[in-house]
């Protein structure tokens, strides 16, 4: 019984997250390829209809930011490294690549928008 009710939820979020879909915030071409470059380090580890996934990824949306979207329920290799390398099998997840090659795990929704805030103002 709770699997339908989680289902039902899931597709209830997902109808309303594309009907309300947020307008991306407009930037100069050379501006926006700019913050791609620097998107090219992050990954976010989601399920399509975890609430907190979709204020993530609407909050990206919003942004313009186009970080790479892995979802753990469709891909066991994405489920694995999340576990192994992150520690813990959470959604969202942010995978943060430093220059350094060193790699950073930020879970929680409010923790992740206010890291993209804070690094792309």
């Amino acid at each position: 019984m709770m699997r339908l009710i989680r289902f039902v939820l899931g597709k209830i979020i997902l109808f309303f997250d594309a009907l309300f879909r947020p307008r991306p915030l407009a930037r100069p071409a050379a501006e926006q390829a700019k913050v791609d470059a620097q998107t090219n380090n992050l990954a976010l580890y989601h399920f399509m209809a975890c609430p907190f996934c979709v204020k993530v990824r609407r909050h990206m949306t919003r942004r313009n930011l186009n970080i790479e979207l892995r979802d753990v329920k469709r891909d066991k290799k994405f489920d694995r490294e999340l576990v192994e390398q992150g520690g813990s099998f959470q959604v969202p997840c942010l995978r943060i690549r430093g220059d350094d090659s060193s790699v950073r795990w930020l879970y929680e929704s409010s923790d992740i928008i206010a890291y993209l805030d804070q690094r792309f103002p």
